[in-house]
């Protein structure tokens, strides 16, 4: 019978690092917009809304798009990334003939590679004037 020799392998323990874009209205609904571990980046479902919670661009869905990826943004750069590092992208819409009728808009945010990712036609979100929830996962390079 034969042994093999096995190598010690070292893990590096990782610590997250939680960013809020808001914090008072992240603490009031109880999550951080990002959590960074490693080289993943996972970012909360953006919406369009202002500093204090309040929906924007109320009835117009490509706007509201326009602000979910506005503030997608402010959260990749913050972490040194852009839409490139973007490995998935899941929506969440309201209005799946309306995402549709945009969804070539994407175009402008992901120059070079689309990521991976699902659309989904939800019933609702969080609350009723939001149409789009746009959530990412980043891998973030050495």
């Amino acid at each position: 019978m034969k042994t093999k020799n096995l190598e010690k392998v070292e893990v590096k323990m990782e610590t997250p690092d939680y960013f809020m874009l808001r914090p008072e209205v992240e603490k009031a609904y109880g999550y951080s917009h990002a959590v960074k571990i490693g080289n993943s980046i996972k970012i909360s479902g953006a919406v369009s809304m202002d500093d204090e919670g309040n929906p924007t661009a109320v009835g117009d869905f490509e706007q509201q798009m326009k602000n979910c990826y506005s503030d997608l943004e402010k959260v990749l750069k913050h972490y040194g990334c852009t839409f490139d590092d973007v490995v998935k992208e899941d929506v969440f819409t309201t209005d799946m003939p309306k995402f549709l009728e945009f969804a070539g808009y994407r175009t402008e945010i992901y120059k070079n590679h689309f990521p991976t990712g699902s659309w989904l036609g939800v019933k609702e979100l969080a609350l009723p004037e939001f149409m789009i929830e746009i959530e990412l996962e980043v891998h973030k390079p050495n």
